[in-house]
């Protein structure tokens, strides 16, 4: 007898597959090499899923980490075995592009708490033999930079050239300067801030209720009855995608043009365009990312706020910083203006660090940093080579 199995249920099989056996290296830590937790817990054992790309040097001085965003994962040059789509910044990386694999070690990792092969929640719990689901303890971005830092050890390296990250990935990229700040040469943190706003936190709980309210997502052990709250998690993207668009570019794009359709249909369908495009954004996602690693992320952004433990002074966070900064705002960002990248260079300039700053003109919003913008390439290649002729690259 034939079983008919949809290309989404192939995805979606593919996809949990990599969360317990990714398709990329993984560094394994054991009971003796626990990972400190904010939390107050130790998650023990635990694995990092990554992928390189380029030769380490001889004195291994070439390294470059380059730090996911919030959905994105450490298939950031080369082929998703998901979703099989090209690396998520081809645009930068590889061999005569700003990040040259010629000339640099490019290593990503997925973030602790993800879902494409770093211990996550839909990661085996050894106690108990079934996924962690809401048993895993609640994930920092400090927590992931740490197991960033234990990875690079792991991997024989001292001192990274350059960290790099848009977005949550910008948050990273701060907190190394700031958890490690004689093993940063240099940083670009782009699209991001020292902290989560108000209105970031207020986006990210309407996301998390949508999940949360899905009937299949059952207290976050979906695993176990074979069930996914896919309608949740496709709100919870569509509400989310929105924020990292412009009004310019969403106008530009899609007006208030009807799709495959003629007159208003006096319903609830996808009347619109932009609809349409939503509805498309949601449940191409559900096939690629956990419900329960969604509400981790967002969790750990949210969570963010570098200056918390410097008794509220930013600039005092960076004191120790010795790393050469370059930060990267676009002006049609809203989620992450450039008035809160330019507060991370008042307080960099107040600390007395090396500091740099562009803003990149654009319509396009916060998904800029991952898109074709000559601009942003020329910042980020003029940065590189200049870090790279002060290190003796």
């Amino acid at each position: 007898m034939s079983v008919d199995v949809s290309t989404e249920d192939l995805e979606y099989a593919a996809g949990s597959r990599e969360a317990n056996h990714p398709s990329s290296p993984v560094a394994y830590f054991g009971a003796d090499e626990p990972l400190r937790l904010d939390a107050g817990r130790d998650l023990s054992p635990f694995q990092i899923a990554y992928n390189t790309y380029g030769t380490l040097n001889a004195d291994k001085s070439n390294a470059i980490l380059v730090c996911h965003a919030l959905t994105g994962d450490h298939y950031v040059a080369s082929q998703s075995p998901v979703t099989g789509k090209p690396g998520w910044w081809n645009s930068i990386i590889g061999e005569g592009k700003p990040i040259d694999t010629s000339k640099y070690f490019v290593i990503c990792s997925n973030v602790i708490g993800g879902c494409m092969g770093s211990t996550g929640p839909a990661s085996i719990d050894p106690a108990t033999g079934e996924p962690y689901g809401l048993d895993l303890p609640v994930i920092t971005i400090p927590d992931m930079v740490r197991a960033q830092a234990m990875l690079v050890k792991r991997l024989g390296i001292d001192t990274l050239f350059a960290v790099i990250g848009g977005s949550m990935g910008g948050m990273q990229v701060l907190q190394w300067t700031v958890s490690y700040p004689d093993k940063v040469f240099a940083a670009l943190p782009i699209a991001t801030g020292a902290r989560h706003s108000s209105q970031n936190i207020a986006f990210h709980a309407v996301g998390r209720q949508a999940v949360i309210a899905d009937p299949d997502w059952h207290g976050g052990r979906y695993y176990a009855v074979g069930k996914r709250p896919h309608k949740g998690l496709a709100v919870a993207r569509m509400a989310a995608h929105v924020t990292y668009l412009s009004e310019t570019a969403l106008h530009r794009k899609f007006g208030r043009n009807l799709q495959d359709r003629e007159t208003l249909g006096f319903g609830f369908d996808a009347d619109f365009q932009i609809e349409s495009y939503l509805r498309h954004q949601g449940m191409t996602f559900v096939d690629r990312f956990d419900a329960n690693s969604y509400l981790y992320m967002t969790r750990s952004m949210d969570y963010f706020d570098i200056a918390a433990d410097y008794g509220g002074s930013l600039a005092e966070a960076f004191r120790d910083a010795t790393t050469r900064f370059c930060l990267v705002s676009f002006s049609s960002d809203w989620l992450f203006p450039t008035g809160e990248n330019r507060a991370v260079v008042h307080a960099l300039n107040a600390a007395a660090a090396s500091v740099s700053f562009v803003e990149i003109e654009t319509d396009r919003g916060h998904d800029a940093f991952l898109l074709h913008e000559p601009e942003f390439f020329a910042a980020i290649d003029g940065f590189i080579s200049s870090a790279a002729r002060a290190r003796g690259l």
